[in-house]
């Protein structure tokens, strides 16, 4: 499939270098993360650690050591190494609670996609039976109906 590509990339970089010197540094509290709380797991370029504020209960961030905004912005390394630990952590996890029935993987690109901090981190979400009244449509519910047709 081809896709035409409209980003305005001048203005896409200077943001996207606005934000990365936002909050690297001390000011960016996935920076030092790793050296004020335990390590669940960890590997080359990424780690993970117990999400301060759970959904559910054994909520993980999983986070690249390097200071980079999202995603969008990791190495392929950075990508891969983070899936390992996500699929390392899940399995952990099931091993080791059988209330879980399964997972929400997910990562926020931007503010208005609700990033709040600006270092690139995937939460990896426990879900168990009757944790929420209607499941279905997963990340679908982040957004309500009547906006999702609007851009159409």
């Amino acid at each position: 499939m081809n896709f035409k590509d409209h980003t305005d990339h001048k203005n896409t970089a200077k943001l996207r270098v606005y934000e990365l010197k936002s909050q690297k540094g001390p000011e960016c509290p996935f920076c030092d993360l790793e050296k004020k709380e335990p390590i669940i797991a960890s590997n080359e370029t990424a780690y993970a650690v117990a999400d301060g504020f759970p959904v559910t209960p054994l909520h993980m961030l999983i986070i690249p050591r390097r200071h980079t905004l999202d995603y969008f912005t990791m190495t392929a390394q950075e990508r891969r190494d983070a899936e390992d630990l996500i699929i390392h952590l899940r399995n952990k996890i099931m091993s080791e609670d059988p209330t879980v029935a399964a997972f929400n993987i997910g990562i926020n690109c931007g503010v208005a996609a609700g990033q709040s901090v600006m270092h690139a981190h995937f939460h990896l979400i426990p879900r168990r039976k009757g944790d929420t009244k209607n499941p279905r449509g997963g990340v679908r519910g982040v957004i309500p109906c009547e906006h999702a047709t609007e851009h159409r």
